[in-house]
């Protein structure tokens, strides 16, 4: 029984990955995360920046505003929340206050 448990963890489908920045992280355990999406315009044919928010599960806590993150599909986890943390790409930059 172990064995097919951990044969399918290593055969796991393939789950979208996003980049972009934490928007707001003041939520218990939630990061809000905008990603930017660039595609050309069908009519136009200019090249418009299109962003969407994702909320997304942070257990540390270790994201923060300005954060560049990496956010990975996975079960719903609440109502609104489908993402979980990956990875911290690049570290917000220290604000001079």
């Amino acid at each position: 029984m172990t064995e097919t448990t951990a044969q399918t963890a290593t055969t796991r489908k393939h789950r979208k990955e996003r980049t972009g920045e934490v928007v707001s992280n003041k939520m218990a355990k939630t990061i809000v995360v905008s990603v930017e999406r660039r595609f050309s315009h069908p009519r136009f044919r200019k090249v418009v920046s299109s962003y969407k928010k994702f909320y997304a599960h942070d257990e540390k806590g270790e994201a923060k505003v300005g954060d560049q993150v990496r956010i990975e599909e996975t079960r719903p986890m609440s109502k609104t929340k489908r993402w979980r943390l990956v990875q911290v790409i690049k570290p917000a930059p220290a604000s001079a206050h």
